[in-house]
């Protein structure tokens, strides 16, 4: 055998080797990326499931603002619309996504704030315990969001650190998006302790 073929079988055999490597462990970081994006649908779908008890237990209070009750439906309905799968997870869809939960956490914060104004509603067991398990789904959708995006930029880094980089556009591995901080979260709300 000539020189140059050894040379040549010993380079192909590396390149081999580091594409296998490169290979598996993108499909490992892409399958983390899945299961933490399953995790997250499930903090949000926890959510979306605890609204219509929330939404009927309100109903009973006499007189409780309609136009708000409507709101948090809607909000729900367009939250739970919006699907998207672990390889749909570009950073347009995540905004998508993003907006409908922001919505829905908007509509369901105008809901218990509105409910401050209805003393025999604050004093039923069912409402303060939904009101509960509402605060701690919110957490657990924070916790979820934050390790979902601790796997991604781990995803992202080995999609875009050489040689995996090449091997990411061979086999179509792609960057994932982050959750992002939601508009309203960009200005800290403003305190007035005036008692005018």
């Amino acid at each position: 055998m000539s020189r140059g073929l050894i040379i040549f079988i010993v380079i192909a055999v590396i390149l081999g080797v580091a594409g296998c490597s490169s290979y598996n462990g993108l499909v490992q970081k892409d399958t983390a990326v899945e299961q933490s994006w399953a995790g997250v649908q499930t903090q949000y779908q926890r959510r979306a499931d605890l609204i219509p008890n929330l939404v009927k237990t309100v109903q009973g209070a006499a007189n409780f603002e309609k136009s708000t009750l409507q709101s948090v439906i809607e909000a729900r309905a367009n939250a739970t619309s919006i699907k998207l799968t672990a390889d749909q997870l570009t950073p347009e869809n995540l905004q998508k996504f993003q907006a409908a939960q922001d919505q829905l956490g908007g509509s369901l914060s105008r809901l218990l704030a509105v409910s401050e104004n209805y003393p025999q509603l604050r004093a039923t067991e069912g409402f303060r315990e939904l009101q509960a398990q509402l605060e701690g789904t919110e957490n657990r959708i924070a916790v979820s969001r934050n390790d979902f995006n601790g796997v991604v930029g781990n995803y992202n880094v080995a999609v875009r650190t050489f040689p995996a980089s090449i091997f990411a556009g061979i086999f179509g591995f792609q960057r994932k998006g982050f959750f992002q901080a939601s508009q309203a979260a960009q200005s800290a709300p403003s305190v007035n302790f005036d008692s005018k």
